[in-house]
Formats: C-alpha cells, sequence, structure tokens
C-alpha cells in the first residue's frame, strides 16, 4: 500500500468518527423522584444490560439517569433518547400518545401498582368520602402516586380542593404524618411502607385501582426490526442464568409484555395531561 492510499484511508477514517459517534444510542432510566437513590447508582445498575444491547443493535447504548420529571418530559418529548424506562406511568403514556413512542414491556411485580390510604388505628373514618375537609398526605404531586390518588378521590365524588393535601418530595414521610396526627390520613403506594404500617396496627382505609408503572418505551427513532429485538431482549432477559445476572443489580425480576391501548386507556383515568 502506497503512502497516498494509506494515508487516504486513515483521512477518511476520520471523517467518520463523528457520524459512528452519533449513531450511539441512549437509554434514559428514571426511577421515580419520591425514593432516595442516587443517579450514579442508577447508571451502574443498567451497566450489564446496556452491553447486551450494544452487542445486538450493534451501536453502542449509553445510560442516562434521569432523576426529575422536568427534565424526563423534555427529553422525552424532543426524542432525545432511543429507550428508556419510565418509573411513572402518566409521563410514558404521554410519550407514547404524543410522541409516538411504542410501549417494549412492563417491570414484574409493578403491574398491580396501587395507592393505599393509611389511616391510624383510632381512626374513626370508615369511608374515602369522609376526607373531605380533612387533612392527606402524599408524595410528590407528580408522583404517579398522587396521579392515582386524585384520580381515586375523583372516583369517590371528590375534587383535591375539597380537602387539604400535604404533598412531600419522598414516599416515607407519608407515615409520618399520620401517626404523629399531621395529617387524617395518609397516601402511599410503596408495599413496604404498608406492610409496616399494618404490622404496627395501623389501617388501610382503602387502595385504588392498579396502575402498571416501570415501563420501558421505545422512540419511533428506532426502526421496526431494531423494536422487536430489543422487546425480545427484555421479555427473555429471566429466562437465563446471564439474564438474571444482568437483572440482579437493578433489583427487578424481569419485564412482561401488557397491551398499549389498555394502558392509554388508564391514562384516560388518571386523567394526563
Amino acid at each position: 500500500m502506497s503512502y497516498h492510499t494509506a494515508r487516504a484511508i486513515f483521512v477518511s477514517g476520520l471523517l467518520l468518527l463523528p457520524a459512528l459517534a452519533a449513531q450511539a444510542l441512549s437509554f434514559a432510566v428514571n426511577e421515580g423522584v419520591s425514593y432516595r437513590v442516587p443517579l450514579s447508582e442508577i447508571r451502574a445498575r443498567y451497566e450489564g444490560i446496556a452491553g447486551d444491547l450494544s452487542k445486538l443493535l450493534r451501536q453502542p447504548v449509553t445510560i442516562e439517569p434521569v432523576g426529575d420529571y422536568p427534565s424526563l418530559r423534555q427529553g422525552l418529548a424532543e426524542k432525545r433518547w432511543e429507550l428508556a424506562l419510565v418509573h411513572p406511568a402518566h409521563i410514558s403514556i404521554a410519550a407514547i400518545r404524543d410522541q409516538g413512542y411504542s410501549l417494549v414491556a412492563v417491570t414484574k411485580g409493578f403491574t398491580g401498582y396501587k395507592a393505599s390510604f393509611l389511616v391510624r388505628a383510632d381512626s374513626t373514618l370508615k369511608s374515602l368520602a369522609e376526607l373531605k375537609g380533612l387533612r392527606l398526605g402524599a408524595p410528590d404531586e407528580d408522583s404517579i402516586t398522587s396521579m392515582m390518588v386524585r384520580a381515586t378521590l375523583r372516583d369517590n365524588g371528590m375534587t383535591p380542593k375539597q380537602l387539604e393535601i400535604t404533598y412531600t418530595r419522598y414516599q416515607d414521610a407519608v407515615p409520618f404524618f399520620v401517626e404523629n396526627r399531621l395529617t387524617h390520613a395518609g397516601a402511599t403506594a410503596s408495599n413496604a411502607l404498608v406492610k409496616e404500617w399494618q404490622e404496627k396496627g395501623g389501617k388501610v382505609l382503602m387502595a385504588s385501582k392498579p396502575v402498571p408503572i416501570k415501563h420501558i418505551i421505545a422512540s419511533p427513532q428506532l426502526s421496526a426490526e431494531q423494536l422487536e429485538k430489543v422487546r425480545s431482549y427484555f421479555l427473555a432477559l429471566d429466562s437465563s442464568e446471564d439474564g438474571r445476572k444482568k437483572l440482579e443489580p437493578t433489583k427487578w425480576k424481569g419485564f412482561e409484555a401488557y397491551d398499549q391501548a389498555a394502558l392509554l386507556k388508564l391514562g384516560v383515568w388518571l386523567d394526563v395531561k
């Protein structure tokens, strides 16, 4: 090979570098706003899955943790990420409905996510309707839990304006409100908090209808072939020892299929804007 030919190949390679870099795919991960999880920890949890996807799609896949909902909404609206794991159902529903995202899968163990209304053991409240005019503690106002709370209040003939709702960033503060009589009731979707509350003698007044959360969605920028490869990968991830090892850091059991039309119907109940 002559010097001039080698030099031409080298220069051509340099010119291709930006194009190759542009082909990298981004996988946004949001695990909610009402839990205390550092973003750096989230990135590390999904490294194994990103490596698998890079090989499967023959393009680098990078994990981008997103810790706040305004940034999540904006990124989805701009189709900044080819893939996203979105904790709050209302945000992924809006992306599917308005930006053309496709539902890839939902997370096993989170298809029956419910908002439970907690009251003290000595509470005289017997129904949700009796909360009218009283105080209710709930997680972040823009959380999926609070979306479910407001939808359930509406189902029971109430609007948020008819009671005093105190919103808090973290779900684990809700039982504290009720226990210390700062609110008459509190709403949480954390099974661990509900179980602990009941073990201490507290009561659950009622629970909302279930909503699946933690959805994996794909941008319309992915081809139909890429979408099916990604869907098949996630649905089969828990069926092999290697896949279960990749899941272990995420703490998820695996992923399962869910009907996109049914999810959009739940969005109507949630009054997703």
